[in-house]
């Protein structure tokens, strides 16, 4: 008997999530606990076995769309089993709003119309029109029974058209989402300063600023909070998040109680987060819980940045590059390793005196380095 699988309970409060990519096609057999499909939410994206063995007889959500814990996202069964009744049981994606679904038998073909006009597409194909502004209902299918196919809808898109259009998928629909929402809600302010740098290895040169911004933050509480409706919370943990930038976009893996460790250790620590990050191998738990986050773009850098707060934190601090500029010591001119330390905070929380004040007092670390 044919069985469907929904989007199960993803934890941390989670309602959602995109399916980023199914590892099975309709048709294929799949035995009990293969890997099944992955889904990206806001945290990570986790791959998720199948709970049944059999054939998979039609895939319901097609790669992209956002579909809600408890929605029907594929049905298993035996080849050539007839799964109409899951399949009319299935929720329609968003993809599919607004138009008529195909009646499918089993494994996910087509029938021809039962009426005049009704569109014959799968998923799949509804989502690429949706993305692209093609009216289904104007194209005519070059499938079997008239379906509409994906070749149809991209010749269709083709005609008056300009540029490329690439829909906001997994990790940038994830980062795009969270910068509008801390663009929106945050009344940002950002202070920048020099900083000296001299004598610091520009291979532990983040470690430093992770281990002097960690060990600052317990004397400038509301900069390691979160504002909570009419509530400041303090934190009593000092876990930092670190902006690694990978293939997919910008992700922030999390350097736990950062202030109990040496620069060494939180060297060794960053260097290991950065390559599961570019990887794509993160756990799902190293990727929240921060509370204040340290971003540099090393070469890359500018002169300075101003960085978006990384929501719900109300702090961020970015590195601006490091080079040999002169500078005056002692009332004498000399050259040395020199970069910004630029901090945007969230001026609900925090008072621009208090945000320059914890700055220097970085700087201050940075500069005096002591050991360890």
């Amino acid at each position: 008997m044919a069985s469907s699988f929904k989007l199960p309970d993803l934890g941390e409060g989670l309602t959602e999530g995109e399916i980023a990519r199914w590892l099975v096609a309709e048709g294929q057999e799949i035995a009990e606990d293969e890997p099944l499909v992955e889904i990206q939410t806001d945290k990570a994206t986790v791959e998720i076995p199948s709970p049944y063995a059999g054939t998979v007889l039609a895939i319901l959500v097609a790669e992209g769309e956002i579909a809600s814990v408890g929605t029907q996202l594929v049905v298993i069964g035996e080849p050539g089993e007839d799964a109409s009744d899951k399949l009319s049981q299935a929720p329609r994606t968003a993809a599919a709003a607004g138009e008529q679904p195909s009646e499918t038998v089993s494994q996910g073909q087509s029938t021809p119309a039962a009426g005049a006009g009704r569109v014959q597409a799968t998923p799949v194909v509804r989502r690429i029109a949706q993305e692209l502004g093609v009216e289904l209902a104007g194209v005519d299918g070059s499938g079997p029974a008239g379906r509409i196919t994906e070749d149809d809808v991209r010749a269709a898109a083709s005609v008056g058209t300009e540029g490329r259009r690439e829909p906001l998928r997994g990790v940038r629909r994830v980062i795009a989402e969270h910068m509008a929402r801390a663009h929106r809600e945050v009344p940002p302010v950002t202070w920048v300063e020099e900083c000296d740098f001299e004598g610091v290895p520009l291979d532990r040169l983040l470690a430093t600023v992770v281990k002097a911004s960690a060990d600052s933050l317990a004397e400038f509480p509301e900069l390691n909070a979160r504002l909570d409706g009419d509530a400041i919370v303090y934190l009593d943990r000092y876990d930092i998040g670190v902006a690694v930038q990978t293939d997919e976009g910008l992700v922030v893996p999390v350097v736990r109680a950062a202030n109990g460790k040496s620069v060494e250790e939180l060297g060794i620590e960053i260097a290991g987060l950065a390559e599961r990050a570019r990887a794509g191998s993160l756990a799902a738990d190293e990727l929240r819980g921060s509370t204040f986050t340290v971003s540099s773009a090393g070469k890359l850098a500018g002169l300075f940045q101003t960085p978006i707060v990384n929501h719900p934190e109300v702090a961020i601090l970015s590195i601006g590059r490091v080079a040999p500029r002169a500078v005056v010591r002692d009332g004498e001119l000399v050259v040395r390793q020199t970069g910004t330390l630029a901090i945007t905070f969230d001026h609900r929380v925090i008072d621009g005196a208090r945000a320059a004040t914890f700055g220097l007092a970085v700087i201050a670390r940075i500069e005096v380095r002591p050991a360890g």
